[in-house]
């Protein structure tokens, strides 16, 4: 499986397909974030995006190799294998621009909250940013993986199901995402840091389902 992750990175980084997606989440942070303000909105500002993009970077990964390149690896170390390679390396690529972010984000913003009273324990809400933004990308990733390649073979629907499942659960009420990102937002007014750990295992389990569900279908259609 290392091979096959190197081997789907690679051909993600030599195609460049990825700079779309990371420059328009590094716009979004640059234009939506200020110097010095509040720890906890700017975490939540900054993991919310990460499930659009992980969408973005797994549908990327998955319809990347052409058709035959597709049929050697799969035939070298099976198509599931090939498949949930993609997958991963969709993920990570958002995972380490997201990880920057939050670095980033809390060596400037100020350990307070929106009134600027309130104290906010910095290790504590890095922690609960850093759960806030693997439960986008693991819903990321979710959305990536269902809304192409096998069961979304066209591309231009694919993205159109993509973007559109990817907003849905960033704003849905219930969803793992909406949930971590607005306790944030809401302990941003009070100074309470709030650790999604509901969210982040409904997160987990939906992931696991899509993927799985996925690259199932993947061996039994391609």
């Amino acid at each position: 499986m290392t091979a096959l992750l190197r081997y789907q990175t690679a051909l993600l980084l030599r195609s460049q397909r990825w700079l779309p997606p990371i420059l328009l989440y590094a716009a979004f942070l640059v234009i939506g974030l200020r110097f010095g303000e509040p720890v906890l909105g700017a975490l939540g500002y900054a993991s919310a995006p990460l499930l659009p993009v992980t969408a973005w970077l797994v549908r990327t990964c998955l319809d990347q190799e052409p058709p035959a390149a597709r049929d050697v690896a799969a035939a070298a170390a099976g198509r599931t294998r090939v498949h949930l390679a993609a997958i991963l390396a969709g993920a990570l690529a958002a995972a380490v621009p997201g990880a920057a972010a939050l670095v980033a984000v809390l060596a400037s913003a100020r350990p307070v909250a929106a009134d600027g009273r309130a104290a906010v324990a910095l290790p504590s809400a890095a922690l609960a940013g850093l759960l806030t933004a693997v439960v986008c990308v693991l819903l990321g990733a979710a959305v990536g993986a269902l809304l192409t390649r096998p069961l979304v073979p066209s591309r231009g629907w694919s993205v159109l199901a993509g973007t559109a499942a990817a907003l849905l659960a960033l704003v849905t009420t219930g969803s793992p995402a909406h949930h971590a990102v607005s306790a944030l937002v809401s302990g941003n007014l009070t100074g309470t840091v709030p650790l999604p750990l509901l969210p982040l295992a409904g997160a987990v389990v939906i992931a696991a389902a899509a993927v799985a569900g996925a690259c199932r279908l993947t061996a039994v259609r391609e």
